[in-house]
């Protein structure tokens, strides 16, 4: 189980991918861009950081180390972290806004089709509130949802000499995809080990940040809300890749799920990638290996037949996809909450 909050706070901007392609409408290679870091930057953070201990522990450590995320929080607040909303709710940007999705004989029903939703994350605190309970911002503060705190931006950079310190005479700028969080915001993972508090290399451009590991008590609201056990329906926090390596599914291969198609609420599938291995000088591409796979996108609802009755530690195994000798529920893969979604069987009226 989840132990540590690791709470990250960026000292200046942060840089998200470059993104996939560029574009007339796309100058900057937003494309594709992704942001905040996945767990498995911070997996191979904590890795590296304990290289120094001995084979064993360092083993033990890579064995059982888990970690989910990225969620994001208000600096003062990272207990009331906020992950992404089930898509079955639908919150707008005025008090009265608001919408469920119901499953009405195996269909997706909402009284108000029209609505969009405004607010794509909701605090860990207010899972449990019913959609028309759900506190929107008021004056600045935030209440039970809220909207990405950071915004991308292109930034110029210098491209120096390779002997000196100084920018090329030529083609000496270029620009770079920056990211900038609100100064009140931070952001959490879920950890079964903690960092050392202090400064790092965080990111794709190793920009410093201030980490910090905060306990998770045994009475928690978050500990208890883990431990719940999961029914007939429920809705990951983070992306899911479900199948094996060499096929991603939308749903796990289970009798519980395959007997019966799960009913499913989801967006289409992005992409998940991450990198394992140690490169060096003369052999990267030999050490270092880049997987990619497509995910179920967070946020997606599910509905199976039978309930679970499980929580996700107790997931099987054989669930998760393995990246070479690496099970992916060590990235807080599929990670997911119990949900509850109104089913009924549509009743139809006999007229005499």
């Amino acid at each position: 189980m989840f132990k540590f909050l690791i709470v990250i706070r960026p000292l200046g901007l942060l840089y998200g991918s470059a993104g996939a392609f560029l574009s007339p409408e796309n100058l900057v290679g937003r494309s594709g861009a992704k942001f905040p870091p996945d767990a498995g930057t911070l997996s191979g953070l904590i890795l590296a950081t304990n290289q120094e201990q001995k084979f064993t522990e360092h083993q033990e450590l890579k064995t059982n180390l888990a970690v989910a995320g990225a969620f994001w929080a208000e600096s003062d607040h990272p207990e009331n972290f906020f992950v992404p909303i089930p898509r079955s709710r639908i919150v707008g940007e005025k008090n009265k806004d608001f919408d469920e999705w119901s499953l009405i004989n195996h269909k997706w029903e909402r009284q108000h089709p029209d609505l969009d939703p405004e607010y794509q994350w909701q605090s860990i605190n207010s899972w449990h509130k019913q959609t028309p309970q759900l506190k929107r911002p008021e004056k600045g503060k935030l209440n039970d949802v809220g909207k990405t705190p950071w915004e991308f931006m292109p930034i110029l950079h210098p491209y120096l000499k390779d002997d000196e310190k100084h920018v090329r005479d030529r083609d000496g700028l270029f620009l770079e995809n920056a990211v900038q969080m609100r100064e009140d915001s931070c952001l959490v993972y879920l950890s079964t080990h903690k960092l050392p508090d202090g400064w790092y290399r965080f990111g794709g451009e190793n920009h410093i940040v201030e980490i910090t590991s905060q306990a998770i008590t045994e009475h928690s609201s978050i500990l208890k809300l883990l431990k719940q056990k999961i029914g007939r329906s429920f809705a990951l926090i983070t992306p899911a890749v479900w199948g094996s390596n060499n096929l991603s599914t939308r749903y796990p291969n289970d009798v519980r799920f395959s007997n019966k198609r799960p009913e499913m609420l989801t967006d289409r599938p992005e992409p998940w990638r991450y990198r394992v291995g140690k490169g060096d000088a003369q052999n990267k591409r030999a050490s270092k290996l880049s997987i990619g796979r497509y995910a179920v996108p967070a946020g997606t609802v599910y509905v199976v037949k039978h309930p679970l009755d499980l929580t996700w530690w107790d997931f099987p195994p054989e669930w998760f996809a393995s990246g070479e000798g690496l099970p992916l529920r060590q990235f807080g893969c599929g990670l997911c909450l119990p949900v509850e979604i109104k089913i009924e069987p549509k009743v139809e009226l006999k007229v005499d």
